[in-house]
């Protein structure tokens, strides 16, 4: 027995003999765990007989306590290991036992403990329960399966659900004016926490600075690497989802071309191109089915995820492309084909001109303010489509006859882009979306003076000072752009760029309307140059699009703009070392405290 003791002391981590060879797992109920190797040399046959013998006689005549396991069924013998942390002093075992006589040094020492206790002065009075209880609990290998289902649908389609328009609280609140009850009894109180929380981060749209600090690039359409999303960047997303309000940019350049056709087909600096008037009508066919289809998809994701259409329009860049659908319409107006209408109501150029308005006191009262969206702060090039409206919707007024309307928003319009213009030249700090490089967001610096020469030349009814005086401020800011083409290459293509092209549709036709008044071999040239290249970027850029959309199939990704986090998210790495300071200073100020508790004790204290 000593010896075995010494030895198993010795190798600290191996169970000694006596408890090696106790087996107990005939016992029903009885947590065990397979016994380990003896650590003795194995015996001879006829010695190791002999010991199992006396063994068998030493198990019948223990007498150890029966109960039932919390954990395991009776009978049930476990094929894995099971670890169970027991109390130090378990109830139930009151009544006497009698032990095995090889057992005798073991129960010396248990009653040694035993008197030592009972020498002790009880603390406290223990009232023992009726049967044994174990508050530890197995850890299973795994995830349950709830919870495995429950995680792979945030990754899928139920976290689109804070997207969705009939998906959160109006629903609800549809359902419970209409009898029935909010959440259904049979929901784990889990996912009601995490629809009520999905519902609550979509509800908080971001604000400006968070946009700003979450991503980059001039049309902040690119992720930062130290940011996270709410919508899972490992799949694609629905396509309503994925369908963008600058999609728009589509319709302006297809109908901005039809207006450039239908001048040349009718100016008479281009009358010796012979161009026929019935190009003109089939681009305007074209663009006005464009114009349907994308009003048509946009207009279902207003329907199904309302939400990704408020964080657009609270996006400092995406949300001037609002005025794309309304600028398209005027244009589709302005381009018409004769054989088509001669002449146009009056009341549409004010169903049109409305939301524009509308448009516009919302965003300009914003840039007025002194709030997050100033226009110090959030001016981009983009904010020209928000100030060429103005311009375009003169243009038109004028062209129908109108006086008073269009006069009216020329004089808004030229306010704003003066305003804008100085804002943009003079790139202060608080322009965070103004890229270092160029890009083709900046030939919208073209389209408000190219527009709003031809807009005061129908209202004076000529081309006169003020008109020739964008003009050429038009042309000027093109051609700093142009002798600078090479620093266009390598930009990732987007669906916006063609918001870009009607600028340059737009130099195109107000220089044939200036060649009409000052005709010579330069002016001619000038504006044929011009349109050609407009026709030439639109067609590029028409076939670019169809080989993303129908080779690489990417002309629709994950939308990142709408799906930032309303809050940054911190690291799990920096809120542990957080948490492992403040651990730290609390160790540091306990035992500072139990210093200074120390010291007046160890002062008074008598000298031995």
């Amino acid at each position: 027995m000593e010896a075995n003791t010494s030895k198993g002391s010795t190798t600290g981590a191996e169970v000694p003999s006596l408890l090696a060879n106790v087996e107990v797992s005939h016992l029903d109920g009885f947590d065990v765990t397979t016994p380990a190797p003896s650590p003795r040399p194995p015996l001879s046959p006829t010695k190791q007989q002999q010991l199992n013998q006396e063994d068998a006689t030493h198990r019948s005549e223990a007498a150890i306590p029966q109960f039932d396991s919390p954990f395991q069924p009776p009978g049930f013998r476990p094929t894995q290991h099971v670890s169970i942390s027991l109390p130090t002093s378990p109830t139930g075992f009151g009544e006497h036992h009698h032990l095995p006589p090889h057992a005798g040094e073991l129960h010396r020492l248990s009653r040694t403990s035993a008197a030592d206790e009972a020498e002790r002065p009880p603390a406290q009075h223990v009232v023992r329960p009726s049967k044994v209880m174990f508050r530890s609990q197995p850890i299973p290998g795994g995830v349950p399966a709830h919870m495995a289902g429950r995680m792979n649908s945030r990754g899928g389609r139920g976290r689109y659900d804070s997207f969705k328009t009939f998906s959160g609280k109006l629903e609800r609140q549809i359902t419970h004016l209409a009898g029935g009850g909010g959440v259904p009894a049979n929901t784990p109180e889990e996912e009601v926490g995490d629809a009520i929380s999905g519902e609550r981060t979509a509800s908080m749209a971001p604000n400006v600075d968070r946009f700003f600090a979450a991503l980059e690039g001039p049309e902040l359409d690119k992720l930062k690497s130290s940011e996270a999303l709410v919508l899972p960047s490992d799949k694609k997303w629905p396509f309503l989802l994925r369908f963008p309000v600058s999609t728009f940019g589509m319709c302006l350049g297809v109908s901005s071309q039809a207006i450039l056709y239908k001048t040349i087909a009718s100016a008479p600096p281009t009358a010796f191109l012979h161009v026929s008037i019935k190009v003109n009508l089939v681009l305007w066919c074209i663009a006005v089915a464009l114009m349907c289809i994308i009003t048509a998809v946009y207009a279902c994701k207003i329907v199904f995820f309302f939400e990704a259409v408020r964080r657009e329009y609270y996006h400092p860049v995406r949300v001037n492309f609002f005025f794309a659908p309304w600028i398209a319409c005027l244009f589709l107006a302005m381009g018409v084909p004769p054989s088509v209408a001669s002449e146009l109501p009056g009341w549409l150029w004010y169903a049109l001109m409305a939301p524009v308005l509308c448009l516009e006191l919302k965003i300009y009262g914003q840039w007025m303010s002194g709030g997050d969206r100033r226009l110090s702060k959030v001016a981009n090039p983009s904010n020209h489509l928000s100030v060429v409206g103005n311009f375009v919707g003169a243009l038109l007024g004028a062209s129908m006859g109108l006086k008073e309307g269009p006069l009216f928003f020329f004089g808004v319009g030229m306010a704003h882009y003066a305003v804008l213009f100085v804002t943009l030249y003079q790139r202060l700090p608080t322009n965070a979306t103004l890229p270092k490089d160029l890009h083709p967001v900046f030939f919208l610096f073209v389209a408000a003076p190219s527009v709003a020469s031809m807009a005061w030349a129908k209202i004076t009814g000529e081309f006169g000072v003020g008109a020739k005086l964008t003009y050429f401020i038009a042309m000027f800011l093109y051609a700093s752009l142009a002798v600078r083409i090479n620093f266009f290459r390598g930009i990732r293509f987007s669906l916006s760029w063609w918001a870009y092209t009607f600028p340059m549709t737009g130099a195109g036709i107000a220089s044939i309307r200036y060649a009409t008044v000052v005709d010579n071999t330069f002016t001619r040239g000038l504006s044929l140059g011009l349109s050609l290249l407009a026709t030439l970027t639109v067609t590029g850029l028409f076939a670019t699009t169809m080989v993303h959309a129908f080779v690489f199939r990417n002309l629709f990704p994950n939308d990142i703009s709408i799906a930032i986090t309303h809050k940054k998210i911190r690291p799990i790495m920096e809120l542990e070392l957080e948490q492992s300071a403040h651990d730290d200073d609390s160790r540091s100020g306990s035992s500072t405290t139990k210093d200074i508790e120390a010291g007046p004790t160890a002062a008074v204290a008598p000298e031995s």
